[in-house]
């Protein structure tokens, strides 16, 4: 597959019209939410699962600082 240099893009971007430009960038919007969309509804599948599993955990916000700072106090006697 022949691959298009990021500069070749910006080039090509701008010979197009300004209409065309702006058709361009709503597009790509459009196609990135669509995609964090799907992201999105991936996760809360996974999670969903875990939950079903009985592997999720489950807590307050105080639960998850107080695990994160665990976690990084593990990592730091590792290194």
């Amino acid at each position: 597959m022949n691959r298009i240099s990021f500069q070749e893009i910006i080039d090509s971007v701008e010979q197009l019209s300004l209409e065309e430009q702006e058709n361009l960038f709503e597009l790509i919007k459009k196609r990135r939410i669509e995609k964090r969309r799907f992201e999105i509804a991936a996760n809360a599948k996974a999670t969903l699962e875990s939950l079903k599993e009985g592997t999720a955990k489950k807590g307050s916000v105080d639960d998850l600082i107080a695990d994160l700072l665990d976690n990084k106090d593990d990592e730091d006697s590792l290194g």
